[in-house]
């Protein structure tokens, strides 16, 4: 029992040392394939993985359990850093942050209190400081690591309604719960914005009923005079907007919502403008791509995703917010855990600025990136991926077996055969099952389109015209 956790004696440190040896040998040999993916189907991949009894009375031990993973898992992993792999904003992970991930696994600190992650806390306050300064908030801004978009994107959500409360109602919504008035609350959000806007209204109490999709134009960029009208109407109604949530990157197509008109109506109207940059805000860092996101500095909070262009490991996502004091809405102490007599003398718990209680030090992923690949790396790496999605435009423009839907902004291209919905998804399937190509695939007015979503700064432009070329000869 003396090996069960790494500690500061010699032969725990030795047994560690032999397991993440041959845990690394064992990823490095499964990496036999340039594919993104064996190829089974749901059916076969159930049979290989299929194991008798994953708990047993007498455990098997590592060197045994590591050849179980060797032969059942690490084959049939989705290899992320394949080229072949293009389907979703599921980015491969730089090596600094793998290395990162087993620290902060070692070590296994808790964010929530600043006695059980000291220097995890104060790393994390010194990464959201400089992305604070990175999106163009001055010194009353602030932020949280968060799992992700859609936990940021409820963050956003769940401090507009209560600033909307606080300020425009006089209410009181943390003590007294939703007004008698919150049905007829209205949050604005283009058509093909991320679902987690719904699922927030959801968890909120403000229903479905509450989300206005708004119009997009033919770029997928929300239309302004859309949503000056569905404001206007909704007012004359006797409905009560509180907030608009502008989309910087689109899932399906990277569009970017029009940020300096829409941050003009929410002064008009008094309305949080909350920024879900999960895709976009990654360009804050490309030397060449960056002015696309010209105008998130207004937002009075933004959704920033490292598992996407910042090439980092899932889960690590940021909430920042333009106005600390907006963080009130969440702070609740506990005499067990974040005692107001240690905050008056220094000591920052982040539970009182979090949804979440226990919670990884995800920052430490960022720090060791941003300090180790610099500025330079990251713009290349970055605009890279922009590159190549004009590049497949461009080449799709002049095949004329194909459509696609839009100019890309960021690195997405949506795109279909000219050819009937099932032709569309057969192609896809193929391209899964017997090359090993993983691409995504989407519906817009009711037809199929194909969908390549390029984060890996890896891919050539021969390999994307041959790629299109294989899904021409797949019909």
């Amino acid at each position: 029992m003396s090996n069960l956790f790494l500690t500061s004696d010699k032969k725990s440190k030795k047994a560690f040392d032999k397991i993440v040896k041959k845990s690394s040998k064992a990823i490095q040999d499964s990496l036999k394939s340039s594919a993104a993916y064996s190829g089974l189907t749901p059916e076969e991949l159930k049979k290989v993985i299929f194991t008798e009894n994953i708990l047993p009375e007498s455990g098997h031990g590592f060197d045994e359990t590591l050849e179980e993973v060797k032969k059942k898992i690490l084959p049939n992993f989705l290899n992320v850093t394949s080229t072949d792999y293009m389907a979703h904003l599921h980015s491969p992970p730089l090596m600094e942050s793998i290395s990162s991930e087993l620290i902060l696994s070692a070590f296994n600190q808790s964010m929530d209190s600043w006695d059980q992650a000291p220097v995890a806390t104060e790393i994390e306050l010194q990464v959201v400081e400089k992305l604070c300064q990175l999106y163009g908030y001055d010194k009353k801004g602030d932020g949280i690591f968060t799992s992700g978009g859609t936990q940021s994107n409820l963050m956003g959500i769940t401090l507009a309604r209560d600033w909307f409360c606080n300020t425009k109602l006089n209410y009181d919504i943390k003590a007294l719960g939703l007004p008698p008035e919150y049905n007829k609350f209205r949050i604005y959000t283009s058509e093909v914005s991320h679902f987690s806007v719904e699922k927030s209204a959801h968890l909120l109490g403000l229903g479905y009923n509450s989300v206005v999709k708004v119009a997009v134009d033919s770029r997928q960029k929300m239309d302004i005079d859309s949503l000056r009208t569905s404001i206007e109407t909704d007012l004359s109604n006797g409905l009560i907007p509180i907030c608009v949530v502008a989309t910087i990157g689109t899932t399906d197509y990277g569009s970017i919502d029009p940020l300096e008109e829409i941050n003009e109506l929410c002064i008009e109207h008094g309305l949080w403008l909350h920024g879900d940059a999960a895709y976009g805000s990654g360009l804050i860092l490309s030397s060449k791509y960056s002015s696309r996101i010209d105008g998130i500095e207004n937002c009075d909070s933004i959704t920033i995703d490292f598992h996407k262009m910042f090439m980092l490991p899932i889960s690590c996502g940021a909430f920042l917010l333009k106005d600390t004091d907006n963080f009130k809405t969440l702070t609740l102490h506990a005499d067990y855990l974040n005692r107001e007599e240690d905050e008056e003398e220094g000591y920052t718990n982040l539970v009182g600025k979090s949804m979440q209680t226990t919670r990884r030090f995800d920052a430490l992923k960022v720090w060791m990136t941003f300090y180790s690949q610099g500025r330079v790396n990251l713009s290349y790496i970055i605009s890279k991926s922009v590159d190549n999605a004009n590049f497949v435009y461009n080449s799709l423009l002049k095949r004329e077996e194909f459509d696609v839907v839009t100019k890309p902004e960021i690195s997405s291209v949506v795109f279909r055969l000219k050819q009937d919905c099932e032709v569309n998804k057969r192609v896809r399937r193929e391209l899964i099952h017997k090359h090993g190509i993983v691409i995504g695939q989407t519906v817009l007015k009711d037809k199929t389109y194909l969908k390549l979503t390029l984060l890996n700064p890896l891919l050539t432009e021969k390999h994307l015209d041959d790629l299109l070329d294989l899904i021409k000869s797949l019909v």
